[in-house]
């Protein structure tokens, strides 16, 4: 592979990356559902240890579109990736995180916030369509819950 051309599948990924954030905090779940291979497996085992693994991209959407109702508002951010790619269809990389959750009024805990911080482990593979998420991993070194707090936009 050349070098631009290895150059270009990073800011491929990265753009892929950016989306998932993106549509993960403005409930874009068809926008989301496009950044994942069909067969995706999505260990949250750390996070969620009652969630675990899960496999596919159609049950991978399933647990933010249930969680994130229209009464909570997220926020998350992905940092200094260190992608690699290993082939021209294969790649993986790990993404510094953090994620802010806000639980509105109408939600079952009103006022209150999550903060997270850690990492995400990924594989990438290219498509027909272009890079997908084939693997991600979940891991969180810090959360912190804040109790109920003012709520304004």
């Amino acid at each position: 592979m050349e070098e631009t051309e290895r150059l270009a599948a990073i800011e491929d990924i990265k753009r892929l990356k950016a989306k998932y954030f993106r549509c993960v905090d403005t409930k874009d779940w068809e926008g989301y559902r496009s950044v994942f291979a069909d067969d995706l497996v999505f260990d949250i085992t750390a996070d969620m240890p009652d969630v675990g693994v899960i496999v596919g991209a159609e049950a991978a959407v399933a647990i933010p579109r249930g969680s994130l109702t229209s009464d909570v508002v997220s926020i998350h951010h992905g940092h200094c990736p260190e992608i690699e790619i290993l082939s021209p269809t294969m790649a993986k990389g790990i993404w510094a995180m953090e994620d802010r959750l806000f639980w509105g009024p109408g939600s079952d805990s009103p006022g209150q916030s999550m903060h997270g911080m850690g990492h995400y482990t990924e594989t990438y593979e290219k498509t027909e369509q272009g890079w997908r998420i084939k693997s991600l991993k979940l891991t969180r070194l810090r959360v912190e819950f804040n109790p109920a707090s003012p709520v304004s936009a």
